[in-house]
């Protein structure tokens, strides 16, 4: 969508499994979950950055280890700190007022901008997002490594869901402008071409 608008893609999920990575790679995930206030050691001198689809953290790129399985476990532990969201949110909120760009996170329309022109609220059967994300790994990972069970990725995305639904701090809800669109028997193709079309259509009224 990003490159058919001519607009930047900002991925505000990424930046927080930036963050869960570097967590993992300091070995503080115990000590985070006794007491938040060790969360300085994970965002003091934080530098998440993007070079298209690239991601980099701190000058690395980590575009692959993001997505690894035990970064998905954690990151909604992760992202229920609030000392986390805020500083996520002022760094997305500076990306953003940049203009023409899109934002992609789970808070965007409700608590980053939820003055935006255009929100969009996908969802998708929990079965089917659990095939998706096997292809993704299966696309990614080495020849002879083990996969997950698609059991336990779906198990896995209702958990996510439900942590990120109960959190106390910015958690997942549509905001009551946005537009929501069930993806479950959509291409990507057709997916691209609703959000476009309704982003057009913004555009055009506001001339």
């Amino acid at each position: 969508m990003a490159q058919q608008l001519g607009y930047t893609y900002i991925d505000t999920g990424a930046m927080y499994r930036s963050v869960t990575l570097k967590a993992l790679q300091k070995g503080v995930l115990d000590g985070l979950r006794r007491s938040s206030e060790s969360v300085s050691s994970l965002l003091d001198a934080l530098a998440i950055g993007f070079d298209g689809d690239r991601v980099f953290l701190d000058g690395i790129d980590v575009t692959a280890e993001i997505r690894d399985n035990r970064v998905s476990r954690e990151v909604s532990f992760i992202s229920s700190l609030k000392p986390v969201r805020d500083r996520l949110k002022e760094m997305q909120q500076e990306l953003g007022r940049q203009g023409c760009v899109v934002m992609d996170g789970r808070d965007i329309g409700t608590v980053v901008f939820p003055d935006a022109e255009l929100k969009i609220f996908l969802v998708a059967d929990a079965r089917e997002r659990a095939r998706r994300r096997y292809a993704e790994l299966i696309a990614k990972s080495a020849e002879g490594s083990e996969l997950p069970d698609l059991d336990v990725l779906e198990e896995e995305i209702r958990r996510r869901d439900r942590d990120d639904a109960e959190r106390e701090h910015a958690p997942l809800k549509k905001h009551p402008d946005a537009y929501e669109i069930d993806t479950s028997d959509l291409t990507i193709e057709q997916q691209v071409e609703r959000v476009c079309n309704l982003a057009l259509q913004i555009e055009n009224d506001c001339r």
